[in-house]
C-alpha cells in the first residue's frame, strides 16, 4: 500500500508482461477533494512534512553552514555577507494554516505521481485492493462519520421453506407501480411495518377528529371491490413469462417455422416497426447487415428452402419485439387480432428457432444476439426469477463466446466488433435491470472485461472503404443507446461502491463528486448534440437526465429515513428535487405523443419508485412548496381515487400500499435478518407530548386482516391533467419535526445531533446554493 510521502508502490500485473499496474487511483482529484492513503496492517506511521520553525539565517540555511543565531551572526560576519533572518514564529492560527497548505501541497504531489503512473493505461473507474475491494483517497469528512443508514434495507433476501411457491414473485400492482419486497435494488421485509409506524405518528395524522378513533390497521374504508383483491397480486399485461423449453431442446424440434411465420407483408410492417421503436432504444445489431440477412431470409422461404437456425431466431427476435412495443388499438386495427395472441405467436416462434440453433452451447454472435433481442422484451416493468436466470445464462454464454474481450484484440472487422460490442453492453443493462428487481447484486464487475463503447457513428459509416476510427461530434444512429449504455457502466460503477460507502472505505462526498462529474461528462459528450425539435433526440435528453437523477436517488434513499440522525435539509432537498424531476421524466415519456413510440419501454427507463420516498416525504411535511408539483406526479403514478381528500390522499395511499405489502410478505414468509431484529428492538418509539402510540402490527396480524382489505372498493381514478390540486391549510411544520415516518419507531434525535452527511466545503463546490437551496417549505 502507498503511504503518504513515499513513491507509489506498483505490483507485476501478470497479463500486462511487466507492465506495471498501480494498486489504486483518486476518482476525486478532479473535484478538488484531498487523495488520502490506503490502511494496511503493515503500513508504516503516517509521515508528515516538517513544520519546525526555521531559526537559521537565511545564508548559512543556503550554503548548509552553523549558524549560532547571533545578529549578525558570526559567519555571515566573517565573510562580510548580509545576515537575514525570517520573521518571528507564527501564531497559532497562521501556524495552522500553513501546516494545511503543506498537507494539500503533499496530497497535490501524491495525485500527480498517480497520474503520470496512469498515463498509457486503459481507464477504469475504481480498483481493487488486495482484498478485492475498492479503496478512496479521499479522506473521510468529520460529519460524515457518524452517518448510518437504515438497517431496515438489505442486500440479500431469505424466504422460509413453507411459502408458497405458486404465488409470482413480482410483487403487487400499486397503480402503475409495481411494488415487492425489493425497493430501489434493496431487500425490505419489515416494509408493511415501516408504513404502520409513520400511520401511527401523530404528528402526521391531519385526518378530522372523527376519524382518528380509526386505527390504521383500520383504514379508512375506500371502498375497493373484491375482484381487486385478487388483481393486485397477479401478474400486469406488460407481464411476458419467459419459457426454458427452448433450453434443453435437441435442436430436432417438429415444429414447422410455417406455423409461426407471417405473411412478408405483415413481416414488413413489424420490421419498420422495430427500426421506428426498439432499435433506437435496444439496439443490438447492424441495420445494412441485418437487412440483407432479412431480403436472403424470405429468398430462402420462397424457393422452399429452411434458413440456418440462427437466422430464423434473429429474424423472429426482431418481430417478437415489433409486436411487443405496438399498442393493442394498433394491432387490433391493423393485423384484426389481439396483442396477446400475437404476442404469444411469436414469442413461440422464437423460441422454437432459438431451439433449432442449439443455444445453450452456440459458438455464433447471431444466435446469441437473438436471445438477448428475445429478452429486451421481457425484461421491462415486470421482471420474476426466471428473467434473471435466463439473463445469468445469456451471460455465461457471452463469456463462454468471448464477447467481454474486445473484438479488436481478436482482428474482427468494424462491423464485427460493432456486433459483439452492442451485444455485450445490451446483456450489462439486462444484468443490472435484473439485479434491481430481483437482487442481489450485478454479476458483471467493470474490471472483468475490457469490451469498448461502439463508436459514436452511423452504421452506414462502417461500410465504406475507410471506416471511421474514432466517434463523431454530431448526433448519429448510436448516440441514443451509447447514452445508455454509459448510464448503466455508471450505476454499476454505484452498485460497487454503495457497500464500501457503508464500510467507510469511500466517502459520499466522493461518490457525489462521481456523479456530477458523470453529468458534465455526458453533457459536453452528448447532451450537447441534441435538438429537442426531433423526438427521438429529445427522447436521448429524457433518458440521459432520468439516469443521471436516478443515481442520487440510489445513493440517498437509504439515508432519508436514517434511524440515528435526521438527514440535512441540502441532501433533503436532492433527494426532493430528484425523484420529483424522474417522476416527470417519465410521465412525459409515457404521455408526450411526440415520445409515443418508445412510451412501451418507459419502466425498463425508470420504475416510480421514486413516488415512495416523496409520499414518505409529503406525508410528514405536506407544506413543502413542492407539494402541488409532488401529488400531480403522486396522483397520475397511484392513481389516486379523486374523491379523496387532499389532506388523506397520503394516509390512503400508504395504508393501501401497507396492506397489501403485508398481504404480500407473509404470502411469500419473507424473513428478516437477526441482526435486523436485533437493531429494530433497540429503538424505542419516538414520544409524542401527552399521547400514546398503538403497537405496531406484525405481519401475521396484517395478514389475518385480508378480509377488511378484501370489503374495500376502488373509485375512477384521477388522470395526470385533471383539476388543480387544493391548498392545504394546515400551519407550517417547524423544519426540527421533518423527519420522515419511513422507518421504524425512531429514537428521540440527540441533542445538538453532528451533520451526518457530507463535506459542504465540496458540496458547494459540486451543487452551488443558488441551485439547491435551503428553502424547503413556502
Amino acid at each position: 500500500m502507498n503511504v503518504p510521502g513515499q513513491p507509489l508502490r506498483f505490483v507485476p500485473d501478470p497479463n500486462s508482461h511487466g507492465r506495471p499496474y498501480e494498486e489504486t487511483q483518486s476518482s476525486n482529484a478532479s473535484i478538488g477533494i484531498s487523495p488520502a492513503p490506503v490502511q494496511a496492517a503493515s503500513a508504516a506511521p503516517r509521515v508528515r512534512r516538517r513544520n519546525r520553525m526555521i531559526t537559521s539565517c537565511l545564508e548559512c540555511r543556503r550554503r548548509k553552514l552553523k549558524c549560532d543565531k547571533s545578529h549578525p551572526c558570526a559567519t555571515c560576519s566573517k565573510n562580510s555577507r548580509d545576515c537575514v533572518f525570517l520573521a518571528p514564529a507564527l501564531d497559532s492560527a497562521s501556524q495552522m494554516k500553513l501546516t494545511e497548505i503543506k498537507e494539500k501541497m503533499g496530497s497535490l504531489e501524491r495525485v500527480l505521481e498517480q497520474d503520470v503512473a496512469r498515463t498509457g493505461d486503459r481507464q477504469k473507474p475504481w480498483k481493487a485492493d488486495p482484498e478485492g475491494e475498492q479503496i478512496d483517497f479521499a479522506p473521510e469528512p468529520e460529519d460524515e462519520k457518524h452517518l448510518e443508514p437504515t438497517p431496515l434495507a438489505v442486500s440479500d433476501a431469505v424466504y422460509d421453506d413453507e411459502a408458497d411457491d405458486d404465488l409470482a414473485d413480482l410483487g403487487f400492482a400499486m397503480g402503475r407501480m409495481r411494488l415487492s419486497d425489493r425497493i430501489g435494488g434493496f431487500f425490505r421485509p419489515k416494509m408493511a411495518e415501516e408504513m404502520t409506524a409513520s400511520l401511527n405518528d401523530e404528528n402526521g395524522d391531519r385526518r378530522p377528529s372523527p376519524q382518528k378513533s380509526l386505527s390504521p390497521e383500520q383504514p379508512i374504508p375506500h371502498f375497493v371491490s373484491k375482484s381487486s383483491y385478487n388483481k393486485f397480486l397477479a401478474p400486469g399485461p406488460t407481464y411476458i413469462a419467459p419459457s426454458s423449453s427452448f433450453f434443453f431442446s435437441s435442436g430436432q424440434n417438429t415444429a414447422s417455422l410455417i406455423d409461426f411465420l407471417p405473411s412478408k407483408p405483415i413481416a414488413d410492417r413489424l420490421l419498420n416497426q422495430y427500426w421506428l421503436a426498439v432499435h433506437p432504444l435496444c439496439r443490438t445489431v447492424h441495420r445494412p447487415s441485418f437487412q440483407r440477412r432479412y431480403r436472403a431470409f424470405w429468398a430462402d422461404v420462397e424457393t422452399g428452402v429452411e434458413p440456418p437456425g440462427s437466422v430464423q431466431a434473429i429474424i423472429f427476435a426482431a418481430l417478437f419485439s415489433g409486436v411487443v412495443s405496438m399498442s393493442d388499438n394498433a394491432i387490433l386495427m391493423e393485423f384484426g387480432t389481439t396483442k396477446k395472441e400475437l404476442v404469444n405467436n411469436f414469442q413461440m416462434g422464437t423460441e422454437t428457432a432459438l431451439g433449432r440453433a442449439n443455444v445453450i452451447r452456440t459458438t455464433k454472435v447471431e444466435t446469441l444476439q437473438a436471445l438477448v433481442m428475445y429478452m429486451i422484451p421481457l425484461c421491462r416493468g415486470e421482471i420474476s426469477r426466471s428473467h434473471s436466470a435466463l439473463v445469468g445464462t445469456a451471460l455465461r454464454i457471452a463469456e463462454c463466446m468471448g464477447l467481454h474481450r474486445d473484438g479488436t484484440g481478436y482482428g474482427f472487422g468494424p462491423i464485427e466488433t460493432l456486433v459483439r460490442r452492442l451485444t455485450w453492453y445490451q446483456i450489462c443493462f439486462l444484468d443490472i435491470r435484473t439485479c434491481e428487481a430481483q437482487g442481489p447484486r450485478p454479476h458483471i464487475r467493470a474490471d472483468e472485461f475490457d469490451t469498448q463503447f461502439p463508436l459514436n457513428v452511423d452504421d452506414e459509416e462502417l461500410e465504406s472503404l475507410d471506416p471511421p476510427t474514432a466517434s463523431a461530434s454530431r448526433w448519429t444512429d448510436m448516440t441514443l443507446s451509447l447514452i445508455r449504455m454509459e448510464g448503466n457502466e455508471m450505476f454499476r460503477l454505484i452498485w460497487v461502491d454503495r457497500p464500501l460507502l457503508e464500510k467507510k472505505k469511500i466517502s459520499l462526498t466522493a461518490m457525489l463528486g462521481k456523479i456530477e462529474n458523470f453529468r458534465k461528462t455526458m453533457q459536453d459528450k452528448y447532451l450537447c448534440l441534441i435538438d429537442d425539435n426531433i423526438p427521438v433526440q429529445h427522447l436521448g435528453r429524457q433518458v440521459c437526465e432520468i439516469m443521471y437523477l436516478r443515481m442520487h436517488i440510489m445513493i440517498l434513499h437509504r439515508y432519508h429515513n436514517s434511524v440515528a440522525f435526521q438527514i440535512p435539509d441540502r441532501l433533503r432537498q436532492i433527494i426532493i428535487n430528484s425523484g420529483t424531476e424522474i417522476m416527470e421524466r417519465g410521465i412525459q415519456i409515457e404521455t408526450a405523443p411526440a415520445l409515443s413510440p418508445w412510451a412501451w419501454y418507459s419502466t425498463a427507463i425508470q420504475q416510480y419508485h421514486s413516488a415512495l420516498l416523496l409520499l414518505m416525504e409529503i406525508f410528514a411535511n405536506p407544506q413543502r412548496k413542492e407539494a402541488d408539483r409532488i401529488w400531480r406526479c403522486l396522483d397520475y403514478v397511484f392513481e389516486i381515487p379523486r374523491h379523496i381528500p387532499k389532506d388523506q390522499k397520503g394516509r390512503w395511499v400508504m395504508t393501501e400500499i401497507r396492506d397489501k405489502m403485508g398481504i404480500y410478505i407473509s404470502s411469500r414468509k419473507v424473513m428478516a435478518p437477526s441482526s435486523m431484529l436485533e437493531r429494530i428492538g433497540s429503538y424505542s418509539p419516538r414520544a409524542t407530548s401527552g399521547t400514546s402510540r398503538s403497537p405496531t402490527p406484525s405481519v401475521e396480524k396484517l395478514s389475518q386482516n385480508n378480509a377488511e382489505l378484501a370489503l374495500r372498493c376502488t373509485a375512477p381514478a384521477t388522470q395526470y391533467s385533471q383539476g388543480p390540486m387544493v391548498d392545504s391549510k394546515q400551519d407550517q411544520r417547524n423544519m426540527s419535526n421533518a423527519e420522515p415516518r419511513a422507518a421504524m419507531p425512531m429514537p428521540a434525535p440527540p441533542v445538538q445531533p453532528v451533520q451526518p452527511d457530507i463535506d459542504w466545503h465540496e458540496w458547494d463546490k459540486l451543487f452551488p446554493p443558488d441551485v439547491h437551496t435551503n428553502y424547503l417549505t413556502s
